[in-house]
């Protein structure tokens, strides 16, 4: 999508909200409602701005970081510890419902829910060719799944918003009613998809993203049944592991074959890319350098596992792109998300440090992951092992020596960990297995409380006390 990234000052998305609505998030553009939603180049740019979305401070800088990376044990706040010290409540399970991270979030979330709706409401009556049109409703579709699958994970069943509405002050559904909705949309996306694009339209949705995301869906839900037999169809689509685990994660590897799904951050003199890499780069050299790895993280991988020298990054190394990684900040942190970083060679001096650097939401290695964990849990041991260990090899790792269930689900859960590092999966994986509780007791974690963060408190009094708090806040 290197060439689509429109500038949206066009459309009023919250048109008929309420002013005291928990969702009521100032005007965007100048264009009213009414004005727009008449031609498919509307529809085309109305699509676009819910993906410009993905590469937003929101939804891949610091809220995102907050929320999914430091409560975990793998990520630490990172830069000096006077440098945004309030990070520090994420670590410590502190933060309240009035903290700026957890409703900056929350708002940023429903933003692009907003944006998703008007496309899935007012496309349909454009006249306008009819693939498009259905190409455009789905892939808003498989988008607001995406989103509310982050809220749901996150604050737990919250209002579900079909379409648009006249008052947003609803009750909260149920988890199970929301994650019923995502499934329902990423069925229908998928059938509407393509399975791929032309170069000029890489990041757009694909029927593997939608398939890939279900079975991770499925997979929060324990229907192990279903998240196998959805990784399978995946896992039949094309697909492959990338050879090189540093070249996936460099601007030479986007959009490569393990890609089922990544944002796309070109950054042109019109566009300003994302600022995900900016924050996470080396301090003083190629970015802030925040939300930094864990000595625990460190720990964690294998003797001979290559993926521990690409996942953390260190400081008086030289990478095999050439950039000697200097020293910074005295009092700052000696290692980085290697993940993160964008060498010199790759920089656009038009955007900020690291801007061009893709977000990578969905790889094929997780499918993999995600298939051996149902194909265990359904105990299918033979299947389990097949898909685990074409991981562990391309991390030259010989083949998994577990082979009870018992076993096997510790080591699946352990390779995600060092698998998917610092792409902010592990909070939520120890959340969804039921290991929270144990690993991040020691950080102030508490059974019962933090496995979902706050509904915000302005959300809530906005909301005339319509939404209900999370329990333990």
């Amino acid at each position: 999508m290197k060439k689509i990234f429109l500038s949206i000052a066009v459309v009023s998305f919250l048109a008929g909200c309420k002013n005291d609505s928990f969702l009521d998030i100032p005007v965007e553009g100048q264009t009213e409602e009414s004005a727009f939603f008449k031609t498919q180049d509307d529809a085309l740019k109305a699509t676009n701005a819910i993906y410009s979305f993905l590469r937003g401070w929101e939804n891949s800088a610091f809220p995102y970081q907050f929320i999914f990376g430091v409560p975990a044990d793998d990520v630490i706040k990172g830069s000096n510890p006077g440098d945004a010290s309030f990070i520090n409540a994420y670590d410590q399970f502190t933060y309240t419902a009035s903290d700026g991270g957890v409703e900056g979030y929350w708002t940023g979330q429903w933003q692009a829910v907003s944006r998703s709706n008007q496309v899935i409401t007012r496309v349909p009556e454009i006249n306008m060719d009819a693939t498009m049109k259905g190409r455009l409703i789905a892939e808003a579709k498989f988008l607001r799944a995406y989103f509310y699958f982050n809220l749901v994970r996150i604050y737990g069943g919250v209002p579900i918003f079909d379409g648009l509405q006249e008052n947003y002050n609803k009750p909260r559904n149920t988890q199970d009613e929301v994650y019923n909705f995502i499934i329902s949309d990423l069925l229908s996306a998928s059938q509407a998809l393509p399975d791929k694009y032309g170069a000029s339209d890489l990041g757009r949705a694909t029927k593997g993203a939608a398939l890939g995301l279900l079975s991770k869906v499925y997979l929060y839900k324990k229907d192990w049944q279903k998240a196998y037999d959805t990784s399978n169809q995946v896992m039949a689509m094309g697909y492959s592991l990338d050879p090189d685990f540093n070249h996936l994660f460099r601007v030479k590897g986007e959009f490569g074959p393990e890609s089922v799904f990544e944002v796309d951050c070109a950054c042109t003199a019109q566009y300003s890319g994302s600022q995900y890499a900016e924050v996470q780069g080396v301090r003083n050299q190629f970015g802030w350098g925040f939300f930094t790895p864990s000595p625990g993280l460190e720990n964690a991988f294998e003797q001979g596992d290559i993926r521990k020298q690409f996942t953390i990054l260190r400081e008086g190394q030289t990478t095999p792109e050439g950039d000697l990684i200097k020293k910074g900040d005295p009092l700052a942190v000696d290692t980085y998300n290697y993940k993160a970083y964008v060498p010199k060679a790759d920089q656009n001096a038009t955007c900020a440090q690291g801007s061009v650097q893709n977000i990578r939401i969905l790889r094929f290695a997780e499918i993999l992951l995600i298939n051996a964990e149902a194909a265990n849990e359904l105990g299918n041991t033979g299947a389990a092992q097949a898909s685990l260990n074409k991981v562990r090899n391309r991390a030259k790792l010989g083949d998994t020596t577990a082979s009870s269930q018992a076993g096997l689900r510790t080591a699946i859960w352990h390779e995600r960990r060092v698998e998917l590092a610092m792409e902010g999966d592990r909070f939520v994986d120890l959340v969804r297995t039921g290991q929270a509780a144990t690993v991040l007791a020691s950080y102030g974690f508490k059974a019962g409380k933090n496995e979902l963060f706050p509904i915000p408190f302005n959300a809530i009094t906005q909301s005339q006390n319509v939404l209900t708090q999370n329990p333990g806040y």
